[in-house]
This record gives structure tokens, sequence and C-alpha cells, in this order.
């Protein structure tokens, strides 16, 4: 466990490696899907315990409706399965679950048990979980684009008027503060449309780790990892000790 007191308030995290980890090992990849959601389970604890206030995870893209019809039906099927089981413990621990991404492209009953559970830990007051489903970074701006053009069309806003704020405030993570530190397992080390706009200055910490294996010590190192960068935000080096 870090000993550094500097713990990132949010922390995003891109979980790759499901398909690889079950192939390795001469299983469907559906399988590989299964542990990555017991991964889920123990980040999400371990988080919390570790004083992370939020918690973004990159479930599934926009691009991934181009996999296998076979291994989305599988995926969804997983999520509602997940949700059905995980719910009640999350909602015990005092864990906030929220969804972000394109709710219109989900079926039925998937909807409809995002908003219930939703609602069910809405007034939940401690770690703040956003599972990112059917979601990307430019369907995010293009969207946040969409609606504040609409508003100055309707004689709501000058067009003068939009800026850095007005467009995070129609992001899906609107009233969150941006990332500070955002994981990616598997050996990948790029961003794949990930909240492209919030993760303007979070620090990048890439393992090659499979998510299923993907564990305490491996979080703890990221944990480890930011506690060790210094975030000057455009100010020299100088400047930022000065004021430290």
């Amino acid at each position: 466990m870090t000993t550094d007191s500097h713990i990132p308030t949010h922390v995003a995290v891109i979980m790759d490696g499901n398909g690889r980890w079950a192939r390795k090992r001469a299983l469907p990849r559906h399988l590989g899907h299964r542990s990555g959601v017991r991964a889920v389970r123990k980040i999400v604890e371990i988080a919390a315990q570790r004083g992370v206030s939020y918690l973004t995870l990159f479930a599934f893209s926009s691009e991934n409706w181009n996999r296998p019809r076979e291994e989305v039906s599988k995926l969804m099927g997983l999520f509602v399965e997940a949700l059905q089981r995980e719910v009640d413990d999350l909602h015990r621990n005092n864990v906030r679950l929220e969804f972000i991404g394109a709710r219109d492209l989900l079926q039925t009953k998937l909807r409809d048990m995002i908003s219930a559970v939703e609602s069910q830990t809405e007034d939940n007051s401690g770690l703040r979980l956003q599972v990112a489903v059917a979601y990307g970074g430019r369907w995010d701006i293009v969207r946040a684009a969409q609606k504040l053009a609409n508003r100055v069309a309707a004689g709501d806003m000058e067009a003068g008027d939009i800026d850095d704020k007005a467009i995070s405030d129609e992001l899906a993570l609107a009233g969150v503060p941006d990332p500070d530190l955002l994981i990616r397992t598997g050996g990948e080390q790029r961003i794949s449309n990930f909240l492209l706009w919030n993760l303007a200055y979070a620090e990048l910490w890439f393992c090659d780790t499979l998510w299923p294996d993907f564990d305490e010590q491996q979080f703890d190192k990221a944990l480890q990892f930011f506690a060790n960068r210094q975030r000057r935000y455009g100010h020299t080096g100088e400047q930022v000790e000065a004021v430290s």
C-alpha cells in the first residue's frame, strides 16, 4: 500500500485485456469478461479504501458495437447480471453508481435497470462510481456542441459565451472533477476515445497486466506513480515548488 498521502481525487480506468486473458487460457471470450467483473468488484473496494472520491470505468465503448454480435450480446447480458448481483452491496457500502454513454442504444431492460440503480444509490455519499457504457469521447463532445448550438439558436446564450466551462457543463461528467489519473491495463498505450476532453491534464499510467489479473498491488503502483508526479498545469517546476 502506498504511504504517500497524495491520493488522486478521481481515477479513470480503461479495463483492457479480458479477451486476451481468456485466449491465454483457451477459454471463450465471454469468460474473460466475467472474470473482468470480479476485478471491478475488487478495485471499487480498494479505491474506496484508499480515499479515492471518484472512479470512472470504461466498460463498453462506442466502437465495441463493431465486435461480433454474439460477444456484444453476452456483454449486455453480463451487464444486467452484474447489476442485479452487485447493486445491493454497492448500496450498503455507500457507493453512488451512475452510468454515462448513449443509453438510447441499449436495450430497454438494461436502460430500466440503469435508471433503477441510479435512483437507489443517488443519495449515497461515499465513492462515486461512473461506468461508461456505449460511450465515446468524440460522441460526448459532439453532443455537448449540439446542446450549446441549440441554446444559441433558441436565444438563451450568445456564441461568444461558449467557453471551457460551458462545454464541460454539457459533457457526460458534468459536475464531476476531471480525472487526475488514468490507468490502462493490457499493455496498450493510448486513450482510445475515452474522456477526450476530461483527460486533458490527467497523469497516464499504463501496465501490461491484463484486466482480470489487475489487483491491489497494481492499483497501489499506479497511486505511487501519481504521488511522485509534479503537476504543473503550464507553470514551471520552480513555481509549483514555491507554493507547495
